[in-house]
């Protein structure tokens, strides 16, 4: 009877041990991934250029709704915000389609086919229009090359 008990104690254990690895390795694995990822989200574009010394500066004072994210280990950046008419900001150069660079950080506000709709370079950001919805991101290596003064890509 002993030795029943110590078995079914070992299997409890076990199980309660593989119960926990399999629900906080992927916790640990997602805050190890994101913990140097931080997003906000702010009312106007001044408020978000006020709060944020490296939200860029081309983004308009007027704009609403913005939404930023970035990786405070390195140059990746993303951007959302809603624009008064459909026009890209003042300093923004369309392209007929930059060869954008991947979109780094995840956002759930920030689509995922981002990269395929680029038309536009704001700065260091590649950028489009949807109605008047700007969305832009910055990669990493584009900001290197900048930091280094080496031109981008």
């Amino acid at each position: 009877m002993i030795r029943r008990s110590v078995i079914l104690t070992i299997a409890a254990v076990v199980s309660a041990v593989g119960l926990a690895v399999v629900v906080a390795l992927p916790a640990a694995a997602d805050w190890y991934g994101n913990r140097h990822q931080e997003s906000d989200a702010y009312a106007t574009g001044a408020e978000a250029k006020s709060a944020r010394a490296s939200v860029p500066r081309w983004l308009e004072d007027g704009a609403e709704s913005v939404r930023y994210a970035m990786r405070t280990t390195g140059g990746d950046r993303l951007l959302k915000a809603t624009l008064p008419d459909e026009r890209l900001p003042e300093g923004c150069t369309t392209e007929p389609r930059p060869q954008a660079q991947e979109v780094a950080l995840k956002e759930d506000w920030f689509p995922n086919d981002a990269r395929g709709k680029a038309t536009a370079r704001c700065g260091l950001y590649y950028a489009y229009m949807d109605g008047t919805t700007l969305y832009a991101w910055q990669h990493n290596d584009d900001w290197l090359r900048a930091e280094r003064g080496a031109p981008a890509r």
